[in-house]
């Protein structure tokens, strides 16, 4: 695919991000894009090699091997190299409903299973992906899709995150009624809230969901199931119901002060700051400013880089980020093999900014927390933190405290960024759906059929949290099962 020698003449190159500089005074996002010429020599890089694990779309243990989503990489690759942009977007299509999504925020599981990987740089294939939809959407080419007949069959989807947002347009497509139930005031759920703008600007979640409307998806906003919607209504008029919550319970920090005025989730925080943000401009204050204050962060991924870079914008004095993890390495280590994901250090945009600013890396790794230090007036003052360093007892790996190693760190803002244990069990007690055993709802990936009759799930509240791309695969599949019952 591509031309034949193209991974022989032609080096892996990006379009220069905007300099950390720049971007971290505003709240645009920090991503351009090539122009066509360029992009077509980085589609000239596809190998014709014979077995594109790109598109794979496997677990190896816990670990992704390719694109969940199996999209028809090497095809669009070769496309685009060509020149024909419509045609690699008709292609895109058939396998991912919203590459405008994933083309910014998915880590591009497809680039680590590439087989040029193996020994050169691989293919930008998250780069010419959102770059043909961008293409596409600035061409005005993105039209709305009417289904040519209805079903007259009603489907509720709880949920307008990207598996509720996959689910609905598969659904929709399908000729079915679909209603999607939002609890916030706009839809998108982690994509609208989640994300920071500068990494996924708002307006393209918009365009989306207007998109949807106009194919005749309705979006009922400010409603939560289970609230001011009751659970067995929603069962009661609707055909068939698709639970897409999310897994948005988050993961505690057990510590001495953790209650402490100052401290929130990092989910909170966030949120908070793209309401604002949308509302307006921030001048309303209602969000949890980072300004002049000294803010560490508890725990790595992307919602801690995504802390450390909003923090940046407020105008914090100072930003930690600590992971009780070690650092990853810079290659692949030989238990880290090809196609498996690359296990190795990445440096992210609030890593960057932070280095930008301050001159060093934010994060420091082997390091937990014991206690947070209040005030008089109950707010945090300080963060006391330790060394760790993990050893084998009994066959699993703990972290154990180095002595001499503890610290006394001043700070007045405290973000937990440790991940999530899985969905709000309200709902689902409600209904009384069965849960796994790390409360996830309980439905087989063949069928997505939850304990009762008629309801399903997908996305995190099913299989756990996990990316965006898995949730859109996992959107597509319930979709697929919806119909089959419907239409049994």
């Amino acid at each position: 695919m591509g031309k034949p020698t193209g991974f022989l003449e032609y080096d892996r190159r990006l379009p220069e991000d905007r300099p950390p500089k720049e971007r971290m005074k505003d709240w645009k996002e920090f991503h351009t894009h090539f122009d066509l010429e360029k992009l077509r020599l980085q589609g000239a890089r596809c190998m014709d090699c014979g077995i594109p694990f790109c598109h794979t779309g496997k677990l190896i243990g816990n670990t992704s091997m390719g694109c969940p989503l199996n999209n028809l990489i090497p095809e669009w690759n070769d496309l685009v190299y060509r020149g024909n942009m419509d045609e690699a977007y008709r292609r895109l299509s058939l396998t991912n409903n919203f590459p405008e999504f994933t083309g910014r925020v998915c880590p591009a599981l497809c680039e680590g299973s590439c087989t040029l990987g193996m020994h050169d740089p691989p293919v930008t294939i998250r780069n010419i992906e959102c770059h043909i939809i961008d293409t596409m959407y600035a061409e005005g080419k993105v039209k709305p899709r009417r289904p040519e007949k209805s079903t007259n069959k009603r489907v509720a989807v709880v949920g307008s995150g990207p598996s509720g947002l996959a689910c609905a347009d598969q659904l929709n497509q399908m000729g079915h009624k679909v209603t999607v139930f939002e609890r916030a005031d706009r839809a998108g759920g982690l994509l609208m809230y989640g994300i920071p703008n500068m990494k996924l600007d708002k307006s393209v979640v918009d365009r989306r969901v207007k998109l949807m409307e106009k194919e005749g998806v309705t979006f009922k906003l400010n409603t939560e199931i289970g609230k001011n919607y009751p659970a067995v209504k929603l069962v009661n008029e609707f055909d068939a119901v698709v639970l897409c919550t999310g897994s948005t319970a988050p993961r505690q920090l057990t510590v001495e002060g953790a209650d402490l005025k100052g401290v929130h989730y990092a989910v909170d925080f966030l949120k908070a700051n793209t309401k604002s943000l949308l509302d307006s401009n921030l001048e309303d204050r209602m969000y949890i400013s980072a300004k002049d204050k000294n803010v560490i962060v508890i725990g790595g991924g992307d919602t801690g880089t995504d802390c450390v870079g909003t923090s940046i914008r407020h105008g914090c004095k100072s930003v930690t980020q600590l992971e009780i993890m070690p650092e990853l390495p810079e290659e692949r280590t030989p238990n880290n093999p090809w196609p498996e994901w690359p296990k190795i250090k990445k440096t992210d945009y609030g890593q960057e900014e932070a280095i930008e600013l301050y001159g060093h890396d934010p994060r420091e790794y082997l390091t937990t927390v014991t206690k947070i230090e209040g005030d008089d007036m109950g707010r945090v003052k300080a963060v006391h933190t330790v060394n760790v360093e993990w050893k084998n007892e009994n066959g699993r790996m703990v972290s154990v405290p180095i002595k001499g190693s503890e610290r006394v760190r001043e700070c007045e803002l405290v973000l937990i960024a440790m991940g999530f244990l899985g969905p709000e069990q309200g709902l689902i007690k409600q209904l009384t759906l069965k849960t796994d055993a790390r409360s996830n709802i309980l439905a087989k990936e063949e069928d997505h059929k939850s304990s009762l009759r008629g309801v399903f799930a997908a996305g995190d509240c099913r299989r756990g949290q996990s990316l965006v791309v898995w949730a859109i695969r996992e959107g597509r599949q319930a979709a697929d099962a919806v119909d089959a019952y419907l239409m049994k």
